[in-house]
């Protein structure tokens, strides 16, 4: 018998609303209050709706909002590390009452969900930046825009009618119930995810291809919602994991599959986060490496190593699989961490990401040792296409 991992919380939620459900709330829906979302809050809709954020089944409400902030768990002890909130401005929500329902709309007009409201708060953002960012700078994304956007948040399970346009993402855009039918027909009883907002370069492939040495199956899971403006394009992204899927991985090993959630760059919070999403994928191990989720230096290089510690192997279920910092060494000739290299940095090749813009932005190319060739050329396409 093929294993499947429990999701988070016991379910595997679904709030995609079925064909009866939806032709109700699409009748109603003129007659409901029109609250206009960002893309953030769709991001959370998409992943609320198909259970990639099992077990919630809608946004938090103040009990469950405070105890995430402070303990990293639901109102009834959970594991959840971060807050998924709706924010609204104070005129809107001024004219909102519990138990009415509202239609949750983007720019462009489509309501994408109908909120049934059970709570509506004003959150103490200087905690919520201390406590999940651990900083209340503002140069730090995460707490930027937690401070730029409206004061007041509303909480309430959804119903969705409206699902985001995958648009170039359509052949790898899965939800949880299909990735956890792809793994049990390929035969996968242990399955790594990976958490990228970057391209895949040499380093990152180095500890793919160690997990993949003691699994079934490799779980690519790039992250293709809302980033920081400086980050490589998803659309860029996604043609350079293509390619080297195509030359250099096993095709019968590795399932490539887009997130579509937002980045928070909550650092070791984030990384808990991103493990129990990757259980509700059908996971049963994730990759956790330097500085995951995090930005600057907010963070502590092997913190979101060290979180994983606070919690008991069983409420967790997937496995974490910690790496150190690799990187390619000139005498050793080959990938290595500080575990398996013996020369000393000057040997070492590691290359920042700002070292990286700048040379892609200066028309040079990266070196084979720190990415594949094909995803060189791909990256620095992408750069010499903008304007200067």
């Amino acid at each position: 018998m093929i294993h499947s991992i429990t999701p988070h919380g016991g379910v595997l939620i679904n709030r995609i609303a079925d064909q009866e459900l939806q032709k109700e709330l699409m009748d109603e829906v003129e007659d409901l209050k029109q609250i206009m979302v960002d893309k953030d809050s769709i991001c959370d809709i998409e992943c609320i709706s198909t259970g990639a954020f099992s077990p919630l089944i809608g946004f938090m409400d103040q009990q469950d909002y405070r105890s995430v902030v402070q303990q990293m768990r639901l109102s009834d002890g959970t594991l959840w590390p971060i807050p998924v909130t709706l924010p609204i401005d104070e005129e809107q929500a001024a004219g909102i009452s519990i138990g009415e329902k509202v239609a949750l709309k983007g720019e462009g007009g489509t309501v994408y969900a109908v909120l049934t409201v059970t709570d509506k708060f004003r959150p103490d953002k200087h905690r919520e930046a201390r406590m999940v960012y651990r900083t209340e700078d503002i140069r730090h994304p995460g707490v930027k825009k937690l401070f730029s956007r409206p004061d007041v948040y509303l909480g309430g399970p959804i119903d969705v009618i409206n699902r985001p346009d995958p648009g170039p993402f359509r052949q790898v855009y899965l939800t949880p119930e299909d990735t956890r039918r792809i793994f049990k027909e390929m035969g996968w009883k242990k399955v790594v995810g990976f958490q990228t907002r970057n391209p895949v370069h040499r380093a990152h492939e180095y500890i793919q291809k160690a997990a993949l040495e003691t699994v079934d199956g490799l779980f690519l899971h790039p992250l293709v919602g809302e980033t920081k403006p400086d980050d490589i394009p998803a659309d860029i992204r996604m043609k350079s994991y293509q390619v080297l899927l195509e030359h250099y991985y096993p095709v019968e090993r590795v399932v490539l599959g887009v997130f579509p959630g937002s980045m928070r760059y909550a650092g070791p919070r984030e990384a808990v986060y991103h493990a129990l999403i990757r259980k509700n994928y059908g996971c049963t191990h994730f990759i956790v490496g330097r500085d995951h989720a995090g930005v600057g230096d907010y963070y502590g290089t092997y913190d979101a190593h060290q979180i994983f510690r606070q919690f008991a192997r069983e409420e967790l279920e997937i496995v974490p699989l910690f790496f150190e910092h690799s990187f390619y060494c000139r005498r050793c000739e080959g990938m290595a961490t500080f575990k398996t290299c013996p020369h000393p940095e000057s040997d070492h090749l590691t290359l920042s990401g700002t070292r990286v813009r700048r040379m892609l932005k200066s028309g040079k190319t990266l070196p084979p040792e720190f990415t594949r060739p094909e995803v060189a050329q791909i990256l620095l396409e992408s750069f010499s296409q903008k304007p200067r």
